[in-house]
């Protein structure tokens, strides 16, 4: 049973790393994989009792991998780490089938109280780098959390977290599939670091208030000087300054400006 889960975990490799070349190699070459192999005898001692030999073996699969993956958490098959080092794994972790998580994600407590305090994460989940997810909450069935994302809450099956703390930009269903996958494309999932085109929904809000009020600052000031063209006198109240360019970036304006000046 153990050398049938070592081939089918080797198998897995092949469909979530595009680098993986053969078996043999993956065997070798993959520090994720040693870690997950290693955990399965630790835990083993961990249910059998043998506590203290358990956690020995843990520390020295950590000094050798770089993962730390407590002998009290469970995992369940398939299970993919990319990379390896710096992921941490509580004792009362629960993992699904067929999940994967990239290098620096936490699955970790937010409590010390004992009982259920790290979190689950159901199958076919994938976390993306440096992800922490805490507390004893429940990622469902093929959600994705997005790199650096700090998730705090329960996420619904099919959604994508990004964010600090995590936003879920679409959950899925009937009617909202063909746009979550678009959005997805647009502002996406990334299980490396956040790119310059990453979407932060509390960004974009901010952005688009302070557009908005430059906009209207525009318009008063039209106006303002139209009435002063009739002879009617204004009082000027100084205004505090809001820099655009600390907000937003510039090229966004470019953008808008250059599609107002095409129509």
């Amino acid at each position: 049973m153990f050398f049938r889960g070592i081939k089918e975990d080797i198998q897995s490799v092949f469909q979530r790393d595009p680098a993986a070349r053969n078996s043999f190699e993956v065997f070798c070459n993959y520090p994720g994989l040693h870690a997950i192999w290693i955990y399965r005898v630790t835990h083993k001692l961990w249910i059998k009792n043998w506590r203290f030999l358990a956690r020995w073996i843990s520390t020295i699969a950590r000094w050798l991998t770089g993962v730390e993956i407590h002998p009290g958490a469970q995992i369940g098959r398939r299970f993919f780490i990319d990379h390896a080092m710096g992921v941490v794994i509580g004792e009362t972790a629960v993992v699904g089938d067929d999940c994967t998580l990239y290098h620096g994600v936490t699955l970790g407590g937010t409590s010390w109280s004992e009982g259920k305090r790290h979190p689950t994460l159901e199958d076919n989940v994938v976390v993306g780098a440096g992800a922490k997810i805490l507390g004893p909450i429940t990622i469902a069935e093929n959600a994705r959390v997005g790199s650096n994302a700090v998730v705090v809450k329960d996420v619904p099956s099919n959604a994508t977290v990004i964010g600090i703390p995590g936003h879920i930009i679409e959950s899925d269903c009937n009617k909202q599939k063909v746009r979550r996958e678009r959005m997805e494309q647009l502002i996406g999932f990334e299980a490396y670091g956040a790119s310059g085109s990453s979407y932060d929904p509390v960004a974009k809000v901010i952005s688009s208030i302070l557009n908005h009020s430059r906009v209207l600052e525009a318009q008063l000031g039209t106006i303002i000087d139209e009435l002063k063209s009739r002879g009617i006198s204004v009082n000027s109240l100084d205004l505090p300054g809001i820099h655009v360019a600390d907000f937003i970036d510039e090229s966004e304006l470019d953008c808008e400006d250059k599609d107002k000046t095409d129509k």
